[in-house]
C-alpha cells in the first residue's frame, strides 16, 4: 500500500498540528495504521496505532493526552492530531500500514511506510 503523509510545519511550543495520511490500497479498512517518528540522531519510535475501526487508540506515554489518531475509511486516511506541541516532539512523523490484529508498537510489525512530515516546534 501506497502512504502519502502531510500536514507537517513549524509551530510554536503549545501549538498545534493536524498530520495526515493517504492510502492508495482497497480495501483501507483491512489495514491497522500506525504512526511513528524519528528525531534527528534517534531511533525511529512508536506514536500511535489505530485498528480498521477506528475505536480507540494505543499511544506512547510521552504523546498520551495531547495526540490524538482517527482515521476515515471512506477516505482512505489517517489522522495525527497533535496538540500542546513541545521541542521535543520535533521529528519526521512517518505513517505505516499493517495487515496485523490488533495495534502493533514496533516498527517490524509494519509492512508498509510513507515518505515522512517534518514536524519543527519551536521554543
Amino acid at each position: 500500500v501506497r502512504l502519502v503523509e502531510s500536514g507537517g510545519g513549524l509551530v510554536q511550543a503549545g501549538g498545534s498540528l493536524r498530520l495526515s495520511c493517504a492510502a492508495s490500497e482497497q480495501p483501507f479498512s483491512s489495514y491497522t495504521m500506525g504512526w511513528f517518528r524519528q528525531a534527528p540522531g534517534k531511533e525511529r519510535e512508536f506514536v500511535s496505532a489505530v485498528t480498521w475501526s477506528g475505536i480507540g487508540g494505543d499511544y506512547a506515554d510521552s504523546v498520551k493526552d495531547r495526540f490524538t489518531i482517527s482515521r476515515n475509511n471512506a477516505k482512505n486516511t489517517i489522522y495525527l492530531q497533535m496538540t500542546n506541541l513541545q521541542p521535543e516532539d520535533t521529528a519526521v512523523y512517518y505513517c505505516a500500514a499493517t495487515l496485523r490484529g490488533g495495534r502493533p508498537v514496533l516498527r517490524h510489525e509494519y509492512d508498509s511506510w510513507g515518505q515522512g512530515t517534518q514536524v519543527t516546534v519551536s521554543s
